[in-house]
């Protein structure tokens, strides 16, 4: 007897060859052919794609509540909200999640749009919206963050898809597309974008991956304001890219530069720190920022350091990748060992 004919509906992300995740890209929700022993297979390499094209826009209902907890990220937001929005002005949220940020706006702005591209958090956000005041300013518009445009211009556009390093999530894809498509139609200039930019930084760290006697390098995300025992910092962070997104943004970052260690240990991880510039205040000299937690990859191969070595560090990924892809790049050797140095011996005179 044969295998029962079955239907399966099946989420799909179709793009252009041309990019790996071009904006372009649309969800499609289709009934596909009868299934196969190998569709197992199949669905895990299309939940990949779709991941890649849409993380950040899809995030489940349920952890919004940690980002509703995070008060690093709620004050920032708030802060800089108040600081970039003035009364009258029209405002677009890219990535709306449960519209906070966009009701943040709505206490000055005239019109807020709130784009959500998840149906669940469109109707969450419509809900919540309405139990708070000035909600009615918030227009929930359920929309791809790649293909939406206001009906009009806009002062100011918020996005938080935010991951460390500009990883996994899409905001500089979307920024840049946005970019691009707002200035086809309306022209200049572009509105202010929060946040405005980002300060990326990469650390070598002496990193603990004893867990009860099991011995598991595995990526970690590390608290900015906590201590941590079991780690050591090795050499002072260095910046390796900074963001403008009033500017065009390269989709690729990289580094390979040098490390003087200050600490002698064994180099296994690397810190990534990305501080979030929310808005610059010129009239104060200063910024509102929110810094990400920290993200600790380990090292394939460990290396012994001295204080005194220095330290060649490499690595290359693309906004948007995965944490893996990152991994893979990361590299690191000692070029000055500073015991392999001669001695001089300093004269003494009696």
């Amino acid at each position: 007897m044969g295998h029962p004919t079955t239907t399966r509906r099946r989420l799909l992300c179709r793009r252009p060859s041309r990019s790996p995740c071009d904006i372009t890209a649309f969800w499609n929700d289709k009934t596909d052919r009868p299934s196969e022993r190998d569709s197992k297979r199949t669905d895990m390499l299309n939940e990949r794609e779709i991941e890649s094209c849409y993380l950040g826009q899809f995030i489940p209902v349920h952890y919004h509540h940690n980002m509703l907890m995070d008060q690093n990220r709620m004050h920032g937001f708030k802060s800089a909200i108040d600081y970039a929005v003035k009364p009258g002005m029209k405002v677009l949220e890219l990535g709306g999640g449960t519209g906070v940020l966009s009701w943040f706006a709505a206490a000055r702005a005239d019109k807020v749009w709130c784009v959500e591209f998840n149906p669940d958090m469109v109707k969450e956000a419509r809900k919540m919206l309405a139990l708070n005041p000035n909600g009615e300013k918030v227009e929930v518009v359920h929309a791809d963050a790649f293909e939406y445009l206001p009906p009009e211009p806009v002062d100011v556009v918020i996005c938080e898809m935010i991951h460390v390093g500009m990883l996994r999530e899409k905001q500089v894809e979307v920024i840049e597309s946005f970019k691009r498509r707002y200035l086809a139609r309306f022209g200049g200039p572009l509105p202010v974008f929060l946040p405005e930019a980002v300060i990326m930084a990469v650390q070598p760290m002496q990193q603990e991956y004893d867990f009860e006697g099991f011995y598991a390098p595995i990526v970690q995300f590390q608290e900015t304001a906590a201590i941590h025992p079991g780690v050591l910092e090795l050499a002072p962070p260095s910046v390796y890219s900074i963001i403008d997104f009033s500017q065009p943004t390269d989709s690729v970052f990289g580094f390979d530069g040098k490390f003087v260690v200050e600490r002698s240990g064994t180099l296994n991880a690397l810190r990534f720190v990305t501080k979030n510039i929310l808005a610059v205040v010129p009239e104060r000299s200063s910024t509102i920022d929110w810094l990400n937690h920290y993200m600790c990859l380990p090292l394939a191969a460990p290396v012994a350091v001295k204080a005194g070595d220095v330290l060649q560090v490499s690595f290359q990924y693309r906004a948007g990748g995965s944490i893996p892809s990152l991994e893979a790049s990361m590299r690191a050797q000692v070029i000055y060992d500073v015991n392999l140095q001669p001695v001089t011996q300093k004269p003494v005179y009696a």
